[in-house]
């Protein structure tokens, strides 16, 4: 009879002594997991009902083309997105080809020329920089006259409330909050830290719109940012909500009115959510969001699973294993640009896809340095999707996320290890 342990070693090459260091690491995190698979079960069972209360039906399958005039897919997927995320509207689309650009379409759609867009979080993820005009772009927002200003963290992650009502003013229209560090060693913030700086904002000007970027967040707690008071909620379903099966596309949810406003700069003014051909890939929409809690399960174990190993053997984790999630990310720094390379290549090995490719640092659009992207993915840059990246610069962190199943996350996770291990840079 074969067992695990030997299967590893004979058919992965793994060596015995990081079998025996995982499968114990493995036994150390199931408090944890425990705690990850009731919240699992708590929004598996809200996608349940919000599917059945809107009545899906093998109907709403069916393909439109052209102009998608009465898409019955479309918008009844819509009004679930709606009712999962507590709010008046939705806008769910594969027009929307990432978060960047959902982001982008809602920022567009809401701002107007003289507005100021407020960041109190600090500088957002490298891509939207280019959108924003931080870093000169054609047709950026500081093209056509909307200002930006942003307010950094404390040193210990937390708001700098004194600064942020100073930096609040007359042209203050859109405050966007980014949940997840992208590329900075921060502390994810939860649901509750959100609705608590989105009151605090509404209290200095009420009629100020706060939008959230909840990419990699989705149906890691039992809340969304909707359910605290954000007035739009904006994300990637090639991320956490798409439960891989999603093979394009992005959401946006919130109030009706910056919700359709933000559908008039999709589509066209006077046209907004009447028109957008979905093609005949309304199912994988319906079944990825299905699906997406068990998917985000295996992620986070993953990523707890990896935050232990690393910090047994020494390295700088954010967040610790036994800390609340509050995404997908796991940030490991690991001293070296080798190392980075090294993890990066292990992921790659353990891939369904590409597992033969080798990546290697380049220049990426909207980077500022060379990125390293490891990603055997059955959709392309799906991130939901076991995968790591990191830019190659001090202190040489690297960010992984993602997993279809808590095992494939595993797999990786001492696929990296072991990758390091023949370099010589862990021991155990």
């Amino acid at each position: 009879m074969h067992t695990l342990k030997n299967f590893l070693i004979q058919q992965f090459n793994f060596h015995p002594q990081l079998v025996d260091f995982c499968l114990s690491a493995e036994e150390e995190v199931k408090k944890p997991f425990d705690k990850i698979d009731k919240i699992t079960e708590y929004n598996q069972l809200k996608i349940l009902k919000a599917m059945q209360e809107h009545n899906v039906s093998d109907v709403h399958f069916a393909a439109t083309t052209g102009y998608g005039y009465n898409d019955l897919g479309r918008d009844t997927l819509e009004s679930v997105y709606a009712e999962i995320f507590n709010t008046e509207d939705a806008l769910v689309r594969p027009q929307l080809m990432s978060g960047t650009h959902a982001l982008t379409v809602a920022l567009f759609g809401n701002l107007r020329p003289g507005d100021e867009i407020l960041s109190p979080v600090g500088k957002p993820y490298d891509t939207l920089e280019g959108v924003i005009g931080i870093r000169p772009m054609s047709g950026s927002l500081k093209e056509y006259g909307i200002t930006y200003r942003q307010v950094d963290l404390l040193s210990d992650g937390l708001f700098d409330y004194e600064n942020i009502k100073k930096a609040i003013n007359e042209k203050t229209k859109l405050v966007t909050i980014q949940r997840s560090k992208g590329y900075s060693w921060r502390p994810t913030l939860s649901v509750n830290q959100i609705g608590e700086l989105i009151t605090f904002i509404k209290n200095i000007k009420p009629d100020v719109i706060c939008m959230v970027d909840n990419c990699y967040g989705e149906f890691v707690e039992t809340i969304e940012p909707t359910d605290v008071g954000a007035d739009l909620v904006v994300g990637s379903l090639i991320k956490n909500p798409g439960g891989g099966l999603a093979p394009t596309g992005g959401y946006i949810v919130g109030k009706e009115k910056y919700v359709e406003q933000a559908a008039c700069r999709l589509s066209a003014p006077g046209l907004g959510k009447e028109v957008g051909a979905t093609l005949g890939i309304n199912q994988l929409l319906f079944q990825g969001l299905f699906l997406a809690p068990q998917v985000v399960n295996g992620s986070v174990k993953g990523a707890i699973f990896a935050s232990h190993i690393f910090e047994k053997l020494g390295f700088k984790i954010m967040p610790s294993s036994h800390e609340n999630r509050h995404d997908i990310i796991q940030a490991i720094q690991l001293k070296t640009a080798e190392n980075v390379i090294s993890f990066c290549q292990g992921i790659q090995k353990a891939s369904p896809v590409d597992s033969f490719v080798t990546p290697i640092p380049d220049n990426m659009p909207g980077y500022d340095c060379p990125v390293i992207m490891a990603a055997g993915a059955f959709v392309q840059g799906s991130s939901i999707e076991l995968s790591a990246d990191a830019p190659i610069k001090p202190p040489y962190t690297v960010f992984l996320q993602g997993g279809l199943s808590w095992h494939h996350a595993k797999i990786g996770v001492m696929m990296a290890l072991q990758s390091l291990f023949e370099q010589g840079a862990v021991q155990f």
